[in-house]
């Protein structure tokens, strides 16, 4: 029986050995998540060894929720790589039409606070951002001056005002590096490009030329790789590290984890809100992208929880947090950081619908009180008067002088200011023509009386950088009109400029073209353009080919 047992003791030991050599075999798992191109993924696993090297690919095409369903898999990276366009603050995106697939920042920050992925990316040692601006340095918000206005007003110095705003801007600019470091905490290296990175071919032909003259001892190590780094010199390739519990901005990413953290259910969420408006009112204002993100989704008050019903109530019961955020809403530089502001006031039960309304009447007066009217406040009183709700408001301290103020009113219903306003769409100053240009994106022309008078006074201008914007904001209606478009194609051959004669061109090119005499047209077209050098590519080109059609 001996030797039987000694074969039985053998076998055993060999089939322990064939179980085990799956788990041994891989020394680090390469987690890639492709949501554009392959390239900087197959370049990786062309270099790696197979036997030592994993590779697991996150997403899975069609399905919305890939990174959940990661989650459970058991997978634990040692290398993250994530291929994809970068909007610099929001998303990694695929440039492919036919590409569903993309990859949120705040899915990321979720799943990093919630420790909805404890194994995943918990012993990550390196992270690859292939894609542009992924570790920009340059914050995407500063504290402005309200910010130190409030702090003063609070009983600051004004030394010390400026320089808390300094800190609170250090640490709440939230740059794409800032964002990258709060989501990857803890991961030794976090590789990226704090500007324009290379195209996904070329960023794989860069890889190919490191890992043949370097190898791959260094990949995973969890050092700074410098013989990378300078491989993509010229490509502006940066490297940091996951923030720490030990650093001075720890507490931030603990308040970003309170929004974020998919286990708080909306009641605590709110008690932190509620805690979070203790604060300096400036630290509120850091915080107001996430507020405001946070507050929209919250269920109409019909279809609240008792929990949740319990803890708004308490928020709007809290006059002193009410009156002081109010008081910084109406200081903010911004009227659109107001705007916001007020809005979310609304949404905590501190503005009742008429209360709000009065409150952007309110700023609407203080903005016509001013000679600095901007396009941008013209867009934003357009956008609160969508409904109509806010016609009728005639301010005593603005009079009709200019297009921007008569623009304002014109969005509040005047049909005088809006006469005025679409004058100022034929100025000689190409700032009123912006003003118009803004104000017609909100109250476009439909009347087609009023559109032939638009467009005689366009064609009665001087050629100039004027006379084209205000054809440009013609090109966004698809006209139809005999007589307006008759009269365009008149002003073609007398045209002072290419430039006006690409403008006319951009608006008939949108045009109902059986309305259009089109053989006498492509013969004006073709004889009397500036340039007689026919270009392909140009508007002028484009509209001769489609109406030969």
């Amino acid at each position: 029986m001996r030797p039987h047992m000694r074969e039985l003791r053998y076998l055993i030991a060999l089939a322990a050995v064939a179980i085990a050599l799956p788990v041994a075999a891989f020394e680090k798992t390469v987690c890639t998540i492709t949501v554009n191109s392959a390239d900087e993924k197959n370049a990786f696993q062309r270099y790696l060894p197979a036997e030592k090297y994993r590779f697991v690919e996150l997403v899975e095409r069609g399905r919305p929720d890939w990174l959940a369903s990661a989650c459970h898999t058991g997978v634990r990276c040692d290398i993250l790589v994530i291929s994809g366009h970068y909007d610099g603050g929001n998303e990694f995106f695929s440039d492919q039409i036919e590409s569903r697939e993309f990859l949120p920042v705040a899915e990321m920050e979720r799943v990093s606070c919630s420790d909805a992925c404890p194994g995943l990316f918990s012993q990550l040692k390196e992270v690859y951002l292939f894609g542009c601006n992924t570790l920009n340095p340059e914050a995407q918000r500063n504290a402005s001056a309200e910010v130190v206005r409030s702090l003063v007003r609070g009983g600051m110095a004004r030394a010390d005002a400026e320089r808390l705003a300094r800190s609170l801007s250090a640490g709440h600019g939230e740059s794409s590096r800032d964002r990258m470091r709060l989501v990857f905490k803890d991961v030794p290296e976090i590789y990226g490009f704090s500007s324009v990175a290379p195209l996904g071919p070329q960023a794989a032909v860069t890889l190919s030329k490191y890992f043949q003259a370097n190898g791959v001892g260094e990949v995973g190590s969890g050092r700074v790789n410098g013989r990378l780094l300078g491989q993509f010199s010229t490509h502006s390739m940066a490297v940091t590290r996951g923030m720490t519990d030990a650093e001075p901005h720890a507490a931030i990413r603990r308040d970003v984890c309170q929004f974020a953290d998919e286990r708080l259910s909306d009641a605590q969420r709110l008690h932190f809100i509620h805690e979070l408006l203790q604060r300096r009112m400036a630290e509120v204002r850091m915080y107001l992208d996430r507020l405001e993100a946070y507050i929209a989704t919250l269920p109409q008050r019909e279809h609240q929880s008792s929990e949740v019903s319990r803890a708004l109530a308490e928020i709007g019961q809290d006059r002193p947090a009410r009156d002081r955020y109010l008081e910084f809403a109406r200081d903010a530089d911004q009227r659109v950081v107001r705007v916001r502001m007020l809005e979310v006031a609304q949404r905590l039960g501190w503005l009742s619908p008429a209360d709000l309304r009065i409150e952007w009447l309110r700023m609407i007066d203080e903005m016509l009180a001013r000679s600095d009217v901007s396009a941008g406040d013209v867009d934003l009183v357009c956008t609160l008067n969508a409904g109509g709700d806010l016609d009728g408001l005639q301010s005593p301290t603005s009079a009709l002088d200019d297009v921007a103020h008569a623009a304002v009113h014109a969005c509040l219903g005047s049909a005088e200011a809006r006469a005025r306003t679409l004058a100022g769409l034929t100025s000689d100053s190409e700032g009123d023509v912006a003003i118009a240009q803004t104000y017609l994106r909100q109250r476009p022309i439909e009347d087609t009386a009023e559109l032939r008078r638009v467009i005689a006074d366009v064609a009665q201008m001087k050629g100039s950088d004027a006379q084209v914007r205000a054809l440009q904001a013609l090109s966004r209606y698809h006209l139809s009109d005999p007589e307006s478009l008759d009269a365009l194609a008149r002003l073609f051959p007398v045209a002072d400029s290419l430039t006006v004669q690409n403008a006319i061109a951009g608006v008939l090119i949108r045009a109902d073209y059986k309305v259009l005499a089109r053989a006498d047209l492509v013969r004006t077209l073709r004889d009397h353009r500036r340039s007689k050098v026919a270009h392909g590519d140009d508007v002028i080109e484009a509209l001769i080919r489609r109406l030969q059609q």
